[in-house]
């Protein structure tokens, strides 16, 4: 049996890099899983979710005219159903903040919950990386922005 676009087949991890992920299939064929397939979430850092060696499930997304197979890990996830009109207004279990039945983004302990919040933790944060780099700055000699020195 070929590989067709739109398949979900397992396959094993047999590289990883910072921009994806190799995976052997049937056939003895391998397709590349980009860093953004991987999973519904935003993906920092590929070794927190896969391993070399790992068996994964994949959906093929393209097969180009070389021979190179395009895969994805998230699109080969099951799909959970969507709750019926009468199931979402009355029911009492909550609902997710986005669409696709899944947190885009784990809830972080101590994060900030209004804007003013944020932009009050914003700030705090830029004015430490900018006294940080003033005191590197005096450290060096101190360069003007023309970068002209300042001796």
């Amino acid at each position: 049996m070929g590989l067709e676009v739109g398949m979900i087949v397992e396959g094993k991890v047999t590289g990883i890099t910072k921009f994806g992920a190799f995976v052997d299939l049937e056939g003895g064929k391998t397709g590349m899983v980009h860093i953004s397939e991987v999973a519904p979430t935003y993906v920092n850092d590929i070794k927190d979710y896969l391993t070399e060696g790992q068996t994964v499930k994949v959906k093929i997304l393209t097969i180009g005219e070389d021979g190179k197979i395009s895969l994805s890990i998230k699109k080969a996830l099951p799909q959970q159903r969507k709750p019926s009109n009468n199931q979402h207004r009355n029911s009492p279990q909550k609902q997710s903040p986005r669409p696709g039945s899944y947190e885009w983004q784990s809830p972080r302990k101590n994060e900030p919950s209004s804007f003013e919040d944020m932009l009050s933790k914003f700030k705090q944060t830029s004015d430490e990386k900018m006294s940080d780099l003033k005191r590197m700055e005096s450290k060096r000699g101190g360069y003007s922005r023309r970068g002209n020195s300042q001796k």
